[in-house]
């Protein structure tokens, strides 16, 4: 059920149910935190490994020691300028924090979103969500509702409709490794935003093995249809001559026979816009009974390098 009522979310909740949430990100699969019984049920229903840890959203910062320890200052520094925003930070975990959220480290993921909806939520609750983005595992992430609604109409009982995703691509994540800041996934905040704040930041964002944060996995955001991310458009239209080509470009439109469908991320060349309408076009473009979507690369700056990252893994080869 699509709606905006937080007390028909709220009785969901208190029932071990899942819901779907607006974020400014993307749409989060949630349920309690601290339940076993519905953490459980968001791993069966999105189909996810379960050495795949979840993201923790939280009502304020005050509410962070409730579900993390020892947390560095950096941290501090970052969440009191960065949230509520799509800012995660992976920190050590308090023992009320379930196992199975975290994979079975003693870190934890957790997050402030920003949007008046789901924090007029999590204020009403006793407890924070758990809430990966709200899709099979694998798949496209929702940036609206109704991605959400096509997904799982039938399994759940309460889908909050907060609009589009402000920033349509999910949070970037930031964890501590003896107290050493280090970027596990890029997202909708820029690196360069967080090293402005905070000085330099190593980078570590794939291990397919034991990740230790989201949107680490090599292979993940995927389109069902064939998915080819280019540098030369005109190129790669010429080896799929004869296919019905969808095409997905940043600001400039493609030119070629073949081309069935094409989406133009941003005709003003605006990142930020471009990164806000990235799922919505790979959702349209995945229902166009294409042979194949090529995808322009974005140029590898600010949020191009974030961008460029999903469409790295939305690859198939």
């Amino acid at each position: 059920m699509l709606t905006t009522d937080i007390s028909k979310a709220k009785e969901a909740l208190e029932n071990d149910d899942l819901i779907a949430i607006p974020t400014e990100t993307v749409y989060g699969l949630a349920g309690n935190a601290f339940s076993d019984t519905a953490v459980k049920k968001i791993f069966d229903l999105k189909q996810r490994p379960h050495y795949n840890p979840l993201i923790v959203h939280i009502s304020s910062i005050d509410f962070l020691s409730k579900v993390a320890r020892d947390i560095p200052p950096l941290a501090l520094t970052l969440a009191q300028h960065f949230w509520p925003g799509p800012l995660t930070l992976v920190l050590k975990k308090q023992a009320i924090v379930p196992d199975m959220v975290t994979a079975g480290k003693d870190t934890v993921a957790v997050r402030m979103p920003d949007h008046a909806l789901t924090l007029a939520l999590l204020k009403e609750l006793d407890f924070p969500l758990a809430a990966p983005s709200a899709n099979p595992f694998g798949c496209i992430s929702p940036s609206t509702a109704q991605h959400v609604y096509n997904y799982f109409h039938d399994t759940l009982p309460v889908i909050l409709d907060g609009g589009p995703c402000q920033k349509g691509i999910e949070s970037t994540i930031i964890g501590f490794e003896n107290d050493e800041p280090i970027l596990y996934r890029h997202g909708s905040l820029a690196i360069e935003d967080i090293e402005a704040l905070i000085g330099p930041v190593k980078t570590k964002t794939l291990n397919n093995a034991n990740p230790q944060a989201p949107g680490m996995l090599s292979k993940h955001y995927a389109p069902k249809t064939r998915t080819y991310l280019t540098e030369d458009i005109s190129k790669s239209l010429k080896e799929f001559e004869g296919k019905r080509i969808g095409v997905m470009m940043f600001k400039d439109k493609a030119i070629g026979k073949d081309i069935v469908h094409q989406e133009v991320l941003s005709i003003n060349g605006d990142m930020k816009e471009a990164a806000r309408n990235l799922y919505k076009a790979m959702h349209i473009l995945d229902q166009q009974e294409l042979d194949v979507i090529i995808v322009e690369k974005f140029p590898d700056i600010n949020l191009g390098i974030t961008i460029n990252d999903r469409l790295n893994r939305a690859t198939k080869l």
